[in-house]
């Protein structure tokens, strides 16, 4: 008779799994809908034949609107979130969509708005957003107890996010 005992396995805890791989597909699908988000915008600017910006470009515009910034407050209030911001914003005064100007208080730092260009591209993104705004509940079976719920917990996951790097969980 064999009497020795063998080493057991840890036990698997089935909710950690579950979590684990909830958590793996919430943060592809947040991925994948900035994505498609991309190239719902893309598809709108082809739709109209324009080529001038792109649809990163075309997003930032629609965030800055009518505010006039510095470029480091885009990332701060999120209106950005690439690495490359500040070649988009010298992309887009190049191509004559942002004004800029140096700050009359702080002369290191430069101030940007839209111009009547960047408006229109900002206008453009808006109607598109407006065109699904009439449609998402009919069509996507969106509605607004849905959309509370996900904003909810999207804030959540975003203050967790937040925490994870202020407390390094």
């Amino acid at each position: 008779m064999n009497t020795k005992l063998k080493p057991q396995a840890p036990a698997i805890d089935q909710q950690e799994v579950a979590i684990r791989n909830l958590y793996l597909e919430s943060l592809h699908l947040v991925e994948r809908l900035h994505r498609r988000l991309l190239d719902v915008i893309k598809d709108e600017f082809d739709r109209a034949g324009r080529s001038d910006v792109n649809a990163v470009q075309a997003l930032l515009l629609f965030n800055i609107g009518n505010s006039e910034l510095t470029a480091g407050e885009l990332r701060s209030r999120g209106y950005y979130l690439g690495s490359n911001v500040s070649y988009n914003v010298k992309k887009l005064v190049d191509l004559g969509f942002i004004n800029h100007q140096r700050s009359r208080v702080d002369r290191r730092s430069v101030r940007i708005s839209l111009t009547e260009s960047g408006q229109g591209v900002a206008e453009t993104v808006a109607r598109l957003y407006e065109r699904h705004i009439g449609s998402i509940q009919q069509v996507g079976g969106i509605g607004e107890n849905e959309f509370t719920e996900m904003n909810r917990l999207l804030q959540r996951l975003d203050r967790f996010w937040n925490d994870s790097i202020l407390y390094r969980l």
